[in-house]
């Protein structure tokens, strides 16, 4: 099991990590929600520094802190965000919306959706170091991946041709999504309170729309596909959380929001 978390975390980070990948690839996905975990303490530990060195300026360390996020991921489900939208806003046909999607150039649509996601994590973050409640940033990443692992279980693999999502998805049971999920919700619990609950339910409702719109779109999901929808997870939850920030501000360990 732990080549699982090996292979999960080299997959979704560009973090080095010692140790072989897990035989079964799928094995991974068991993981996804406590790399989420990783992830997100690593940049909730950047954006309190950066605060206390910088009070008064919570841009600086936002912006420092959604860079950091891209980068820590290489990039890699921004890319699927930018193919999400040139492939399913530039074409109505399967063949073809498969095909923009596999191409490496990024067209307007997928610019547009690359800047509105990241100014709007920029101003959400910035709005949640100016609340103290940065703490938000670790459950928005928890449930983002938690979410992926639901769609590679709850779809087929897409493409006929192979992909690096393939092995993911293809192999994936129900039981990688039950114990993801129960994972998500006793860390989301633990750090966001019931807060972090509801956003965890609500991704997973949102997560059915997104499912039911791949279906009958390309019959299935692909890894651009998962990557999107981490994407738009993350950001959603980052601004609701920044929407009630005060509130989120006054949790405490085994306290209601």
């Amino acid at each position: 099991m732990i080549r699982g978390l090996m292979t999960a975390i080299r997959l979704l980070t560009m973090l080095p990590v010692p140790g072989r990948d897990a035989r079964r690839l799928s094995d991974a996905l068991y993981w996804f929600p406590v790399v989420g975990l990783l992830l997100g303490s690593v940049l909730w530990g950047l954006g309190w520094l950066l605060q206390r060195l910088a009070p008064t300026w919570a841009m600086g360390p936002a912006g420092a802190v959604v860079v950091s996020g891209a980068v820590l991921t290489l990039f890699l489900h921004l890319d699927g965000l930018a193919d999400w939208a040139d492939g399913f806003l530039g074409a109505r046909d399967r063949e073809r919306t498969l095909r923009i999607m596999k191409d490496p150039c990024v067209g307007a649509f997928g610019v547009v959706a690359l800047i509105s996601v990241l100014l709007m994590k920029w101003i959400s973050v910035t709005r949640l170091i100016e609340c103290d409640a940065l703490h938000w940033l670790i459950s928005a990443t928890i449930v983002s991946r938690a979410l992926q692992v639901d769609l590679a279980v709850a779809l087929p693999y897409a493409r006929s041709d192979g992909g690096t999502g393939g092995p993911f998805v293809q192999d994936a049971q129900p039981r990688h999504r039950v114990i993801a999920l129960a994972v998500a919700l006793l860390l989301v619990l633990s750090i966001g309170g019931p807060a972090g609950a509801l956003a965890l339910g609500a991704a997973w409702l949102f997560g059915r729309v997104l499912a039911r719109w791949f279906r009958r779109r390309l019959g299935g999901v692909t890894g651009d596909l998962l990557g999107a929808a981490s994407e738009l997870v993350e950001t959603g939850v980052l601004f609701a959380g920044a929407m009630v920030g005060e509130r989120l501000s006054t949790w405490n360990p085994g306290g209601w929001l």
